[in-house]
């Protein structure tokens, strides 16, 4: 299989920063592989699951002229001997990783050939993101490409073990090698390849063994001239050092997974030397992919509305069995790695002008992470998304966790979020929770979404409301400001796509090359891409819900009684200043979702209860001096973060509009745009269209007319805590409040959002020295102390999907038409003079008057 050596060197672009662990393959909760320890060499130490246990991966490089074995990941170097005669291990020179949103580079010089020149090796490992194919999405599965340059011929090994399969080593795997022959009716591009599967002995489906799954069959593909060869590890590696190749054997003593540790291994040549070597180095350039699935079925049990039901993979839909969906993985490279690409560079034009070139990093780090806790389900009719609560307790679709995560889903696809939301929404239609307020989550843990029958989820009523609610009017009203998939042109103009041959192509939510069809509405949820009719019926077929959870944030939101909010490791509080907002902001976005759905007696009811909560807010949670926003309504001498004020500008609320909805019945979008947006839906992949419309490029209408109304938080609010963030601010970010030097970095860019810009950059150049400096050895964790080494407070977040919360910035660009962001200019022009903010005598001025009115004791 040939490959643009040109594009497969670009698909990292330089990277600023240096986080201590990159993602490797990062596709979904149990296919989670990533590189620790990633500011030293990667033979150092083996790649890790997310939780931080090994796993069997390795990589080394043979150069047959000079007898050199170069480790290039992994430690497969300990199976050798030192001092050997026919061999000499030699560690290559490391030039670093690289990485973007989709994929990780790491690039190596072999020195000691024959010949003056190094051989240049990059391994490039894809997890690719596809907004715009909502199926290549699904594939769980990912790439990795060797690449070689040089003029010295070079052979890569590679092995990897029974860990991939089960947490547990005690078990028994058992495994085999499939060579499939080529269709007949394959066209030229399809590459012959061969496969490796591995599973359990006796699998036990839909269970974990220390977040590992212990069901399912892995799948290792390479191309069909590599050598192959299974069996034990120390014995593999040693032939391959001193013989330079594979047997071509397997060993089927099937047996347990450190058992005389079962290995299964490729090996591959880079021919780079030329005929004759006269004239010096003539170097070449050469490539191979392989790549690695995890094939589950089922992939998680659901109490739908019909009942408790195993739910199949997404891809099943398509492709009619596993093999089947391999080999179409492995040919899609060339079309995946282009989606990728372009994603991927459209994200970083986007985060640089958004931020900063550290924020590009940031913003690319987070979006793997983010994916790898989803499961894509359902039919095309019903698509679904399931997500993992990872790290903090494995909780099926927990809401608040859904909640940080969302700006990504905005940025990215807004239709993906409605695949996350709609499990929520159909079981609690379906009567199988019991509460009038907002469920936390489908089950105490993944991949069992059983549900709380009993009610007796955790206690987050406020919070879970108030979230459903601003995610749901998110959603609508970016299919009623028609936000597309997040990607510029699907490929370039010599590309050709790689069409889908399976029996199962009659899909109608895809096209024959496996993009989205942006018409097509799903039988059940009529979830579009666009459109204020397709939010009208989304909004409409779960109102009672959205009525109901109303109903009780408008009882309990406005002085929130003790409870979690969900910083839930902080514990309970009653009178939470930042909970309340989050209650009463989901009181206006009912009022909103009425007035889409028709309901205007009652969306002016809701408006008018929001007003009135929100100058009681004000009152009760805004310090008496006017300087910060306390963590409590009676806690005297304190402060907080209020992150959920993002909510108010992303729902366009702080917009001026001639009206208090921030939506009309009408389209936003202009024919012209219409009928140009469907020239750029399969046209862009023969690169005939033009480029996605720039982040903050405003709507495609203007619904003002008339007087404008004010804001619903007024400015001064805004301000104020801008001022009073980068009073606070502290070494590596913002504190979460003032009871803790811990934060949470979803909610710093919540928060940093809808702040000044001179406290947005602060804020942004703390939270990337702590991403250079930090010495979390985890994949990013979401909860660090801002000041010492930027360690763990105690507790262990890892891996989060709450890092989709980094998007906060993205998200708001594209919000509202591009006028969210506009906005908040206001903050932008510091006045001449200006004082900043005495922290400390702010809060000794609140505990003062506290005191001399009667409302706390001895300061």
């Amino acid at each position: 299989m040939k490959f643009d050596f040109l594009v497969l060197a670009a698909v990292a672009s330089a990277s600023t920063l240096t986080p201590n662990v990159l993602p490797l393959f990062v596709r979904n909760p149990y296919l989670s592989t990533w590189l620790g320890s990633a500011r030293k060499a990667p033979w150092e130490d083996w790649p890790m699951f997310w939780t931080g246990s090994h796993l069997g991966f390795s990589v080394m490089a043979s150069i047959p002229d000079s007898g050199k074995i170069y480790p290039l990941i992994g430690r497969p170097h300990d199976s050798l001997r030192r001092g050997h005669k026919l061999y000499s291990i030699t560690f290559p020179e490391y030039l670093g990783p690289t990485f973007d949103a989709s994929t990780t580079n790491l690039t190596y010089l072999l020195h000691g050939s024959s010949l003056d020149e190094p051989v240049k090796i990059t391994l490039s490992f894809l997890s690719p993101i596809t907004p715009s194919s909502t199926l290549r999405q699904s594939i769980p599965a990912a790439y990795l490409t060797i690449i070689a340059e040089g003029c010295s011929n070079v052979t890569i090994y590679t092995d990897a073990n029974g860990e991939w399969v089960s947490g547990n080593r005690a078990n028994e795997i058992k495994w085999d090698l499939h060579e499939p022959k080529v269709p007949e009716e394959s066209s030229e591009k399809t590459t012959p390849i061969k496969t490796w599967k591995w599973s359990r002995q006796t699998e036990q489906h839909l269970t974990e063994f220390y977040d590992h799954a212990e069901w399912g069959t892995m799948h290792f593909t390479g191309p069909a001239d590599a050598q192959h060869e299974a069996g034990t590890s120390g014995l593999l590696r040693q032939h391959f050092a001193e013989k330079g190749y594979l047997r071509n054997q397997i060993d089927r003593d099937f047996r347990r997974i450190m058992q005389e540790e079962p290995v299964f291994a490729f090996a591959k040549t880079f021919k780079l030397a030329g005929e004759s070597k006269k004239k010096g180095c003539s170097k070449a350039e050469d490539s191979a992919v392989f790549t690695f699935a995890l094939i589950q079925d089922p992939v998680v049990q659901f109490a739908s509305a019909r009942g408790l039901t195993l739910m199949k993979p997404f891809w099943a839909s398509h492709f009619a069995s596993p093999d089947e969906l391999v080999r179409y993985h492995y040919n899609d490279f060339k079309t995946a790695s282009w989606l990728a690409r372009n994603y991927s560079d459209s994200l970083a034009r986007d985060a640089f002008e958004s931020g900063s070139e550290s924020y590009q990093d940031i913003a690319a780090l987070s979006a793997r992470q983010v994916l790898g806790a989803t499961q894509f389900s359902g039919t095309p009719d019903d698509p679904i998304i399931f997500l993992k609560e990872i790290s903090s307790n494995g909780n099926f679709q927990t809401v608040d966790v859904i909640f940080p995560a969302f700006p990504f889903f905005l940025y990215t696809n807004p239709k993906w979020l409605g695949y996350l939301l709609e499990p929520l929404l159909e079981h609690q239609l379906s009567g199988q929770y019991p509460n009038d307020y907002s469920m936390h989550d489908l089950g105490a843990h993944f991949p069992n979404a059983t549900g709380h029958s009993d009610g007796n989820d955790e206690y987050m009523p406020v919070e879970e409301c108030g979230n459903m609610l601003i995610m749901g009017l998110a959603l609508a009203n970016a299919f009623r400001y028609d936000t597309e998939p997040a990607f510029v042109q699907a490929a370039a103009p010599h590309a050709v796509a790689n069409a889908i041959s399976s029996a199962k192509d009659w899909s109608r939510s895809v096209d024959r090359y496996g993009f989205d069809l942006r018409g097509h509405r799903d039988r059940k949820t009529n979830l579009q891409t666009t459109g204020s009719k397709a939010a009208e019926k989304w909004l409409t077929r779960s109102y009672s819900l959205w009525k109901q959870w109303t109903g009780y944030l408008v009882r309990e939101s406005l002085i929130p009684h003790n409870q979690l909010c969900t910083d839930d490791f902080a514990g309970w509080l009653a009178n939470q200043t930042n909970l309340a907002l989050k209650g009463i902001i989901g009181i206006k976005a009912m009022s909103e979702i009425a007035d889409i759905v028709g309901h205007e007696d009652e969306a002016k009811h809701y408006r008018k209860i929001a007003a009135t909560y929100i100058d009681k807010w004000q009152e009760y949670g805004i310090s008496r001096d006017q300087t910060h926003a306390k963590l409590a309504y009676t806690w005297y001498g304190s402060w907080t973060t209020i992150y959920n004020l993002y909510a108010d500008s992303l729902l366009c609320f702080h917009v001026p509009s001639s009206s208090s909805s921030s939506s009309s019945s009408s389209s936003f979008s202009t024919k012209v745009h219409q009928d140009e947006r469907r020239k750029r839906g399969f046209g862009r992949w023969f690169g005939t269209a033009g480029d996605q419309k720039p982040i903050g490029g405003g709507g495609d209408g203007d619904h003002d007319s008339g007087d404008t109304e004010k804001p619903f938080i007024p400015d001064k609010v805004y301000q104020m805590q801008s001022d009073w963030y980068s009073a606070v601010l502290q070494k590596y970010g913002l504190p979460l409040d003032s009871r803790h030097l811990y934060t949470k970095s979803d909610w710093e860019f919540f928060a940093a959002a809808v702040t000044g810009k001179k406290t947005r950059m602060e804020m942004l150049e703390a939270i990337s020295l702590w991403v250079n400096e930090t010495v979390t050895d985890r994949p990013l964790t979401d909860l660090y102390e801002t000041e010492g080494n930027g360690g763990y407070p105690g507790i262990y977040f890892m891996a989060r999907p709450v890092v989709g919360g980094h998007f906060a910035f993205l998200a708001l660009e594209r919000a509202c038409g591009g006028k969210a962001v506009e906005a908040l200019r206001f903050m932008d022009e510091e006045p001449a003079g200006k004082n900043a903010v005495d922290v400390d005598e702010a809060l000794k001025a609140d505990m003062l008057e506290a005191k001399q009115k009667g409302w706390v004791g001895d300061l």
